[in-house]
């Protein structure tokens, strides 16, 4: 299979790619930072030499650059997965976050899903086969404190995906929106998990390959996950 995967360096886009190379797919791989980005590349080649990876680097905060996403990753073929992982985070209320937080953050977490998925789906349609899964995170299901613009634009991205899978339903291609808990990424830093608090990203990329292997008549529309003792 072509698996795309965006936000793919670090973290849950990276343990998705790792768990989609180890059953030999064609795995691309695309993050705004290129010396991450090509870093991961490395490191993933070693691991599993006989996979073929590709990796390009693209801003996808910038409609034009998710475009560009789209066009390159069809050079390969129509992807049979594609994975709308990247995302930004960034703290705060509705009432005092920073000017400009909304847009950034629905750039990122619901544009570049939008645009690169809509670049994609002709090539997917005529194949009438393939899966898209949408990481909208468990603040795409309830609001939290701090979680401000973030929240709004994982909701957007759940809306999104919920549109997305009555509108291919008799195409073949399977729709499903992820929603994670807590998982330790970079974004935890130094994070104690050794009494396994939150999740692994391992946890939900082997959900998501797992989604894959179903009989064509079965869809996973909708995945939550959350840490075994709950929400921090």
């Amino acid at each position: 299979m072509n698996v795309l995967i965006t936000g793919a360096s670090q973290g849950l886009g990276y343990a998705i790619a790792e768990v989609f190379a180890k059953k030999g797919n064609r795995v691309l791989l695309s993050s705004r930072n290129e010396v991450r980005l090509y870093n991961a590349l490395e490191t993933l080649q070693t691991h599993y030499p006989e996979t073929a990876f590709r990796a390009k680097a693209f801003d996808l905060s910038v409609k034009e650059n998710a475009l560009a996403l789209g066009a390159w990753a069809l050079e390969f073929g129509a992807p049979d997965v594609l994975v709308n992982n990247a995302g930004v985070f960034e703290p705060g209320s509705v009432s005092n976050e920073a000017d400009g937080a909304l847009e950034s953050q629905m750039a990122v977490n619901l544009y570049s899903a939008y645009y690169l998925t809509r670049t994609l789906l002709p090539a997917m349609k005529e194949k009438r086969s393939g899966f898209i899964f949408n990481m909208c995170s468990i603040a795409g299901l309830r609001a939290y404190t701090n979680g401000g613009s973030y929240s709004i634009s994982k909701f957007a991205l759940n809306g999104f995906s919920q549109n997305l899978r009555e509108e291919l339903k008799s195409s073949g291609i399977k729709v499903a929106a992820i929603f994670p808990g807590a998982v330790k990424t970079a974004s935890w830093g130094d994070f104690d998990n050794s009494e396994k608090r939150i999740m692994e990203a391992a946890d939900v990329a082997k959900l998501i390959e797992a989604a894959t292997q179903l009989s064509a008549g079965a869809c996973v529309e909708d995945i939550i996950l959350r840490p075994q003792l709950g929400d921090l």
